[in-house]
């Protein structure tokens, strides 16, 4: 299991970070391109509450890293492709810096990309026998700087989707999972299916596939004669979880990988189902390439090899996001469908 540096801990909770180790210290934060400065104040020693992760968000966590050997079969595999790096004996990874645990920038530096999506970059670089060059940019950067040839791969939250596949190939690594999220003391043990929520109230974000499932079990429920959702909306996340800790709202429905995180770091939610993200369809994220460049083979190859070592789980593990385990990389499964 990777080790944790304890020096300086932030946990996050109500979407902003709190510093929980030693004495009062001020931290930024950066949340949706963001800055959030924020002071927090423990007693010295004070020991997190149990099982609860601390996650340290400065650069020291690169430290932490889940290791992993030159993969010789992922090698051989990118010898045989004669696919070349953008930058030789590096492996150029891109992905945007938006929000825990899944990938920002370290409190301490503003540069340093932290995450479980900069986690498995480096896994990959490692297994690859190259070098990680981590680079940051905007979401709506990656596509060309991938086709240009600019970057190597992106690790950044990409879901694959059959429009994506024409452009790109994906090698998986994470399912795409919404989580539902009560109160820790919540009486609700089970959310599966929509009888499940009738006659609760459920934050929900607008416009997104979240809203449209829980649109369909609501109608669903109307028709047996349940009784309606009570559709809860909050621009600011920070509100949202002050609502539900104090039990205006009685579940939280969105990314888990978000939800996790403040639930393993403040214990005050707790996961009572979930449902993947392209629901009903199969939604899977996944790392990129230019397409038919001779990379993604060995970049899967490095990713199973990881997975059945014990490194991929370590990394789930540290940023909380066990849920969203796969058993098996693949190289490019079927996507979400083309809109039409």
């Amino acid at each position: 299991m990777a080790k944790l540096n304890k020096k300086k801990v932030g946990v996050i909770a109500g979407g902003v970070a709190a510093l929980a180790v030693i004495g009062v210290v001020a931290t930024t934060l950066i949340v949706n391109g963001q800055s959030a400065p924020v002071t927090a104040a423990e007693p010295d020693g004070a020991a997190p509450a149990s099982g609860l992760i601390q996650f340290d968000l400065t650069s020291a966590n690169v430290d932490g890293r889940p290791q992993i050997d030159p993969v010789p079969e992922a090698i051989a595999a990118l010898e045989a492709s004669g696919w070349q790096p953008a930058e030789a004996g590096k492996l150029t990874v891109v992905g945007s810096a938006y929000i825990p645990p899944l990938s920002f920038l370290a409190e301490d530096d503003n540069v340093t990309r932290l995450g479980s999506e900069a986690d498995f970059a480096q896994l990959i670089a490692d297994g690859l026998g190259l070098e990680l060059k981590g680079e940051v940019a905007a979401w709506a950067d990656w596509p060309l700087g991938i086709q240009s040839g600019k970057y190597d791969l992106i690790t950044s939250n990409v879901t694959v989707t059959e429009e994506r596949k024409d452009l790109f190939d994906f090698a998986t690594y994470r399912e795409d999972v919404l989580g539902f999220y009560v109160k820790a003391d919540s009486e609700i043990e089970s959310i599966t299916e929509a009888k499940d929520v009738a006659g609760l109230s459920v934050i929900v974000g607008a416009g997104t596939n979240q809203e449209k499932i829980l649109v369909a079990w609501d109608e669903e429920n109307k028709a047996a004669g349940l009784e309606p959702v009570d559709f809860q909306y909050f621009e600011d996340d920070a509100a949202g979880t002050l609502a539900l800790q104090s039990g205006r709202v009685d579940v939280n429905f969105g990314p888990n990988a978000t939800a996790a995180f403040k639930a393993a770091s403040d214990g005050e939610t707790k996961l009572v189902g979930t449902l993947n993200g392209g629901f009903p369809a199969n939604a899977q994220i996944a790392a990129g390439t230019a397409k038919d460049n001779g990379l993604i083979e060995a970049v899967s190859i490095v990713i199973n090899h990881a997975i059945e070592n014990g490194q991929y789980d370590a990394i789930l593990d540290r940023w909380g996001l066990q849920d969203e385990r796969i058993d098996v990389s693949e190289v490019n499964p079927a996507g979400l469908p083309r809109e039409e």
